[in-house]
């Protein structure tokens, strides 16, 4: 039985700890602010898919990935009785003219070519619903292939999952056998101390959460936010990308502003309370794709980070990974995820 330790109980840590321990694996994970305390307890989950166009081994890796969740997360929730707050219920979008009418056709042609019977990627007529961004040219794009989460409903679900297994997250405990860094923020600084240029930083972020139940329905995405209805009757809306902020944990007028676009590309957002305000930092590393793979220079230590805005989409296919290299020592993490990548 191979031992491993997942240093780092966000949405990598659990879900590698999860792939782990279902093949077989004795695992601890290790999180001294406990489950979900940083960028994984946000409240947007957006999973939603690269243009499909200009293919690559990162989109062919996020395809997977998107493919897989939805086994992936039913099988947790079975496991550990808790309910991530996942379905596949699709994206709209806007179509802003002429030219990006003709782009979105394109588009709907390689994704016919790429996604294969997975998904579509298609132009739709704005019927003017209620739950749908208005759209200057009558236009909207709706792809079959996005899905939502709750980000802090899905990392309870893999904790509930972990404990029918008998692994708990605890705050402190020696390494044992091989040590996964999951750690986000914090594990990009301890890299960016050991070599000369920037490895990945933290990046604020802010959202909202507001009352209103339209569950099931396609999340949507205008003016550069994303409105994303969960299933608990609440819309999440986001988010800002801050490079320079002050408090990384405060809300400011940058996040009413975001609030202010989603009310009026979306009607039925217009009255919907805000009953909640998120900010935080994600993890992106300087490639800006996640790193995956061993630590140079650290032998047995291995890293899992730089999810970004893409970490709960591209988790299932990461656990995958990583479960192959710690336990089977079998490399099969594509080009540009390495962490030699962003050294």
């Amino acid at each position: 039985m191979v031992d491993v330790t997942v240093r780092g109980a966000g949405i990598f840590g659990l879900s590698v700890a999860w792939a782990c321990v279902q093949r077989g694996a004795r695992v601890q994970v290790v999180d001294p602010a406990g489950p979900a305390a940083g960028a994984s307890g946000g409240i947007v989950g957006a999973l939603a898919p690269h243009v499909p166009e200009n293919w690559n081994t990162k989109k062919a890796f996020q395809l997977d990935s998107l493919l897989s969740a939805e086994a992936f997360w039913a099988e947790v929730a079975s496991v550990g009785g808790a309910a991530p707050g996942y379905i596949r219920s699709g994206r709209v979008q806007p179509v802003a003219d002429e030219a990006a009418l003709a782009l979105a056709r394109q588009r709907e042609q390689s994704a016919a070519a790429l996604w294969q019977d997975h998904a579509r990627w298609e132009v739709i007529r704005d019927e003017g619903s209620d739950w749908s961004p208005r759209s200057p040219s009558g236009w909207l794009i709706r792809d079959t292939l996005s899905a939502l989460i709750h980000p802090r409903q899905a990392c309870g679900a893999l904790v509930a999952a972990l404990a029918a297994k008998g692994v708990q997250v605890m705050a402190e405990a020696p390494d044992r056998g091989k040590v996964l860094w999951a750690t986000g923020v914090a594990g990009l600084e301890a890299l960016n101390t050991e070599h000369p240029r920037l490895v990945g930083a933290g990046i604020k972020g802010q959202a909202a959460l507001l009352r209103l139940d339209r569950g099931g329905t396609a999340q949507l995405f205008a003016d550069g936010v994303h409105v994303i209805p969960h299933l608990d009757g609440t819309v999440a809306v986001g988010g800002t990308t801050e490079r320079a902020f002050d408090n990384p944990e405060s809300t400011d007028r940058q996040l009413d502003a975001v609030i202010a676009k989603a009310r009026a590309a979306v009607p039925a957002l217009a009255d919907a309370p805000v009953i909640q305000r998120w900010a935080g930092l994600r993890p992106r590393s300087r490639s800006r794709a996640p790193m995956l793979g061993e630590w140079p220079g650290r032998p047995g230590h291995f890293i899992a980070n730089g999810g970004f805005k893409i970490g709960f989409g591209m988790a299932p296919k990461v656990s995958e990974v990583m479960a192959d290299l710690l336990l089977e020592e079998r490399d099969v993490i594509p080009e540009g995820f390495r962490v030699e990548d962003n050294l």
